[in-house]
């Protein structure tokens, strides 16, 4: 390191501390803060902590300081909500109050300081990017419109499988082929176009873009530099790989997608009645000034991490429990049997019909949730929560997962029962309406995108079950299921090789 450059770290570092001590003596007789860990001047939890604050590293810190607690990491409160009382103040009771997004230093990068939707903080941008984006991507019209399009596209997934002389034998890792099946899905949505191939060089390039978005953004790494900013100079190189990718990634989408279907708006006037992808409703917002580029462009880069990975994990997980748990999976292929018939490929329509595919896909958003913490929420300004004073601008995470596998409120959570869907918890939905299991979040920043995840999980799962026997592969009695958590994602840590034995009818 530059001697002058570590001089101005430790100087930095001597007045923070002095800094820190005076505003924490402030803030001390201002406030009554919620309880958690003692705080040291300048690093504050931070190395009692660490940077890895996953799921479950937060629910033994909750069983400790209880369902309401505050951590300083470096210059930022970070407050965690353990209990269905809290989640529903935060996400409903006092909405507009923490509606608002905490960025940090690479999320900032990947979404150009908050001019997407997910990221951006509550207001009066967020709220015409939700409306921009609610009409072409997130309503009933629209799972009707591209329905048929996944069915299609499970439909290519089943035949490959059935192809492939490895799959019935020593088995395959199958998430390959869905993550295509999922790239397709979306971007028939998006942009009316659809990948022929894994080998497809846009796609091979796109998902390695993707992929490596996810990485840099998902990582623990650089905490320590977003939590205390006389460190962020350490992370110039780490900065520099994320603006490189996030450059990379627009002018793709730009050049391969954006462009080509302006051109077809400009050489073929179409029927005004005539349907069009969620672009074109996209663009016309960008032609009539409620919308510039850049806002588009974000719009699908929010699609693509938020929409393609988190469904495909999900999937990626009923897979693996269904494997692990032959009983259920030979329950849940008796009910398509006899409410579809045997052979009879299920549809969107069906999954409505058909209460243990619900359960299965509900049990497997309890027990594998996908963004455990949700995407964290932010106050602009001081609040109250649970009897305590939250400082403005606190980072607030709530701990959806220990919300839905908490033993007080679940019978045996552990396990992976979907009964108790159609048993003690049949009343519960993944919409929201209980606050003990918010997969997708509640209020006004929840997720749009349940309706379209819960078709795609419920005919993709469908689909599978009906035509292949899923197994572990040779030598093996069940899947790994460990778990590889991010700053919101939990997937599974390795892609399994499956055997699918087709069933014959």
């Amino acid at each position: 390191m530059d001697l002058l450059l570590l001089e101005k770290i430790l100087l930095s570092l001597f007045f923070s501390i002095l800094l820190a001590i005076f505003i924490s003596k402030l803030r001390g007789k201002r406030f009554k803060l919620p309880p958690g860990p003692l705080p040291v001047p300048v690093f504050g939890n931070w190395l009692q902590v660490g940077d890895d604050l996953n799921h479950r590293n937060l629910t033994d810190l909750a069983k400790k300081f209880g369902d309401i607690f505050l951590l300083r990491m470096g210059q930022r409160n970070l407050v965690v909500v353990s209990s269905p009382e809290l989640a529903k103040e935060v996400l409903h009771t006092q909405g507009v109050e923490f509606g608002s997004r905490t960025r940090n230093v690479v999320f900032d990068i990947f979404t150009g300081k908050g001019q997407d939707m997910v990221f951006t903080v509550y207001g009066e941008h967020w709220r015409k990017m939700r409306r921009i984006m609610t009409v072409p991507f997130f309503t009933n019209k629209v799972v009707q419109q591209y329905r048929y399009g996944w069915e299609d596209e499970i439909g290519k997934v089943v035949e490959d499988v059935k192809r492939n002389p490895e799959a019935s034998t020593s088995g395959i890792v199958l998430r390959k082929r869905l993550q295509l099946m999922m790239y397709n899905n979306m971007y028939r949505i998006m942009f009316d176009r659809r990948f022929e191939s894994e080998d497809d060089p846009l796609f091979v390039q796109l998902k390695m873009l993707n992929g490596e978005r996810s990485r840099l953004a998902q990582s623990f790494e650089y905490n320590y530099g977003d939590f205390i900013p006389i460190l962020r100079p350490l992370l110039r190189g780490y900065l520099k790989i994320c603006k490189e990718v996030k450059d990379t990634r627009l002018k793709l989408f730009k050049d391969y997608f954006l462009e080509e279907r302006k051109k077809l708006a400009s050489t073929k006037r179409s029927d005004n009645n005539a349907l069009k992808c969620a672009i074109d409703h996209i663009l016309d917002a960008q032609q009539k000034g409620e919308i510039n580029e850049d806002n588009v462009l974000y719009i699908v880069e929010n699609i693509n991490v938020a929409a393609i990975e988190t469904t495909l994990w999900s999937i990626e997980w009923g897979i693996a429990e269904l494997v692990n748990h032959p009983e259920i999976q030979r329950k849940l292929r008796d009910e398509l049997d006899t409410v579809l018939g045997p052979g009879n490929p299920i549809t969107e329509p069906d999954t409505h019909k058909l209460p243990y595919l619900q359960a299965v896909i509900k049990e497997t958003l309890r027990l594998r949730m996908a963004i455990p913490l949700l995407v964290p929420h932010m106050n602009l300004n001081d609040a109250k929560l649970g009897g305590y004073d939250i400082p403005a601008e606190s980072k607030i995470l709530v701990n959806a997962w220990w919300l839905a596998n908490n033993p007080a409120h679940w019978k045996n959570p552990e396990e992976f029962r979907p009964e108790r869907f159609l048993e003690e918890e049949s009343k519960v939905e993944a919409n929201g309406n209980d606050f003990r299991y918010l997969p997708f979040g509640v209020g006004r920043r929840s997720c749009p995108g349940i309706i379209l995840a819960l078709p795609i999980l419920g005919i993709t799962l469908g689909r599978l079950v009906q035509n292949f026997e899923l197994l572990p592969p040779p030598g093996q009695s069940k899947l790994d299921t460990s778990e590889k958590g991010g700053q919101f994602s939990l997937h599974i840590l390795k892609h399994s090789t499956i055997v699918a034995k087709p069933r014959v009818f």
